[in-house]
């Protein structure tokens, strides 16, 4: 609805894991040579951890879509799986009929394996969302990683999944499985510097303009969505229709206020957990947020259209009555406040644009200049007399 408002060919703030889009920030970017390391070096597990929404299956997807033709891979989504299970899905992944017998089935993999091996290729088998695996399943992939022709290992296993999955290999239990994770990395929230790169990247991407959003409108996107890429991809897709609705040239503050006024609020718990966020007096988490704030874009929108149907009705209605001639200095009237109400508008949604992508920050910047001639006058004042080097003698 708002992309040609906006010179859009997409939408560029969806949620599905899209790795054309991704933004390879510092953080990402370590994480993916820890990844490529890992995989080139042919090590047997290696661990991919973050927040939830933080972006690890968009790089696992644009990993697995760079990798050498002579790497087999198979990759788990559905993680609630037993041991058994998830042994079956593994066969399924690399197009084998399951056997009934669990001995069978570990023996057509290991047979799969080893031919591969003999044909110069190698297998790599990816499970995300892994904190789900039941602990027997954990300790199946285990097994699974130490298979081996003697001297080399023949199946390679990459764990993605949130915060909880460090926590449990944390456990005593766990430890023969952590102790068998050669790389691991932890992939966390964005900065601010980068939270603006990114909207500008998601923008340029979708062939709209980098500088869509102002920088006091980034600022407060940061802020409500501590930097993660899900939270963010939220916010300014609310902000798009926001901006849609009120026919604004650039997203200000004021649009972003206006989503976290009206409950549509992102935000980072103090102790660094996954995001939440607060729809009236709901409580809700894991993936019962992403679908509230869905639905809650979906009836804006739906309400937009309806606005717009039923205005166009109303205006087409005073017309009919009027059209006659019976009072035409009326409608004339009539539609020279509403065109001037709309210039009014306008006019000053333009003039908040403009104080925010150009006085802001300059009044930074000359903050920052304040506060280091600060500093310099206090390195140049004299230092009282206990703080004086003093001459040493020899």
């Amino acid at each position: 609805m708002y992309e040609t408002f906006y010179g859009l060919t997409e939408k560029p703030f969806q949620i599905v894991p899209d790795p054309s889009y991704l933004y390879r920030s510092e953080k990402h970017e370590n994480a993916l040579n820890y990844l490529e390391y890992g995989l080139n070096e042919q090590v047997g597990l290696v661990l991919l951890t973050g927040e939830v929404g933080s972006g690890k299956t968009t790089l696992i997807q644009y990993l697995l879509g760079r990798l050498n033709p002579k790497v087999e891979s198979a990759v788990i989504f559905n993680s609630s799986l037993t041991s058994d299970q998830l042994l079956n899905m593994v066969l399924s992944e690399f197009d084998f009929e399951p056997p009934a017998d669990k001995t069978a089935a570990l023996v057509t993999l290991n047979e799969h394996l080893v031919r591969l091996y003999a044909e110069g290729r190698r297998a790599l088998l990816v499970v995300d969302e892994a904190q789900n695996l039941s602990t027997s399943a954990l300790e199946e992939l285990r097994m699974l990683s130490n298979l081996h022709d003697g001297q080399n290992l023949l199946l390679q296993v990459v764990l993605v999944g949130q915060q909880e999955l460090k926590i449990r290999l944390a456990q005593p239990a766990m430890r023969q499985l952590a102790q068998r994770i050669a790389v691991r990395y932890h992939l966390t929230g964005l900065n601010r510097e980068d939270t603006g790169r990114y909207i500008a990247h998601r923008l340029q991407k979708a062939g709209g303009r980098p500088d869509l959003f102002t920088e006091a409108a980034v600022d407060l996107v940061y802020e409500i969505s501590g930097g993660i890429p899900r939270s963010i991809n939220l916010a300014c897709e609310a902000a798009l229709v926001y901006g849609f609705a009120e026919g604004t040239p650039f997203i200000s503050q004021d649009i972003i206020r206006s989503i976290r006024n009206d409950h549509l609020i992102l935000g980072q718990k103090k102790d660094d957990m996954a995001p939440e966020i607060i729809a009236g007096s709901k409580d809700l988490t894991g993936d019962g947020w992403e679908s509230c704030i869905k639905q809650s874009l979906e009836a804006i929108e739906s309400r937009l259209k309806t606005i717009e149907t039923t205005l166009l009705e109303r205006w087409e209605a005073i017309e009919r009555f009027l059209v006659d001639g019976q009072d035409a200095k009326t409608l004339n009237e009539i539609t020279r406040l509403w065109n001037q109400e709309r210039q009014r508008v306008k006019e000053l949604t333009d003039r908040l644009a403009v104080l925010e992508k150009e006085i802001l920050p300059q009044a930074r910047l000359t903050r920052k200049k304040r506060k280091r001639l600060r500093e310099l006058k206090s390195l140049e004042s004299p230092k009282p007399e206990s703080l004086r080097p003093k001459t040493l003698s020899f």
